[in-house]
């Protein structure tokens, strides 16, 4: 559910707002939206564990192998 919110800005912004929206065809609204989904992905992403974060985005660049390579891995591993 949407809400209405009052904010108050510098003038010099406001202006850059507008002529940004207009370019972009976005509404001010929907930019503030934007930026601050954003922002609460960044808070999400800080609030997990050390260990999920140092796991975070470590596949990016490569493709996951499949599950007797991950097998083969794991029982190397577990009798080492």
């Amino acid at each position: 559910m949407n809400k209405k919110l009052t904010l108050n800005v510098d003038e010099n912004l406001i202006v850059f707002a507008h002529h940004y929206a207009n370019g972009t065809k976005q509404s001010i609204s929907s930019l503030v939206e934007k930026y601050l989904s954003r922002l609460k992905q960044d808070v999400d992403h800080e609030n997990i564990s050390s260990d999920a974060k140092d796991l975070y985005g470590i596949l990016d660049k490569e493709a996951l192998p499949d599950k007797k390579e991950m097998r083969k891995l794991f029982y190397e591993k577990s009798i080492n």
